[in-house]
């Protein structure tokens, strides 16, 4: 099974290829470029490197969010026109879950933290379990991914009594906050793994693709979790008017 994978769901642009258990190609960029102007040059890249026939590919996985409204629809409509154009399944994974699986295997619970703006955050906690009989692991939902003030995590957090690993833009943003807040054990994810990579992202696609996890390319729609900033103001100006 060869499974193509995108993720623009924040500033690092990332494509990959995996195939059977196997990382094939993983290119990722962090980079002041617009995500339009890095990912089709990354997949031709790839392509020819690996001389990749686009048509051999059985599925593309995609971040489904949260995270950039720009670099979600710009990944959106990437993976949509691959799935049309060659009759390919598309797999949308939760960025948050893509994001912790970074730290497969880990025996802390992981906390993604990407900066959603006005001191929230798009988050989630995870953890690894080790699969009966087998030397692998299944990602258990702690707490499923949601856009909430940084306390509000942080908080639930404080209530594993456990270690507690964090990954993602959000850490620098909330550093100081996780510093003084956080009453648990607490580390944080190296350079190398902590920010989005698709080669995570296409190793979790392949289990959702074996457990059916997939939609037609017609079908597929990024999930926000909130409304854009455009759209906010928009609705606040409506209601103020409606006063």
């Amino acid at each position: 099974m060869r499974i193509l994978a995108i993720d623009s769901s924040g500033q690092t642009a990332s494509l990959a290829l995996w195939e059977d258990g196997l990382t094939l190609a993983d290119f990722s960029i962090h980079a002041n470029k617009t995500h339009s102007q890095t990912l089709l040059p990354m997949l031709d890249a790839v392509r020819k490197m690996t001389e990749l026939h686009m048509e051999t590919v059985d599925a593309i996985a995609v971040t489904s969010g949260p995270g950039s409204f720009t670099g979600l629809r710009i990944g959106s409509a990437t993976a949509k026109g691959f799935g049309f154009s060659l009759d390919k399944p598309i797999i949308p994974v939760p960025t948050l879950e893509g994001l912790a699986y970074n730290l497969y295997g880990t025996d802390q619970a992981v906390c993604p933290l990407m900066d959603a703006r006005r001191n929230q955050t798009y988050t989630g906690i995870y953890e690894f379990v080790r699969m009966d009989g087998r030397d692998e692991y299944d990602m258990n939902v702690i707490k499923g991914q949601c856009a909430v003030p940084v306390e509000e995590i942080l908080y639930a957090c404080n209530q594993l009594n456990r270690n507690v690993i964090f990954l993602g833009d959000g850490v620098p943003v909330f550093r100081e906050e996780i510093c003084r807040s956080l009453s648990v054990p607490f580390s944080f994810a190296p350079a190398h793994m902590n920010r989005q990579r698709a080669a995570a992202v296409a190793a979790l696609a392949a289990k959702y693709y074996e457990q059916g996890k997939m939609v037609p390319a017609a079908e597929y729609a990024p999930e926000y979790l909130r409304l854009s900033q455009a759209e906010r103001e928009r609705k606040e100006r409506s209601e103020g008017q409606k006063l």
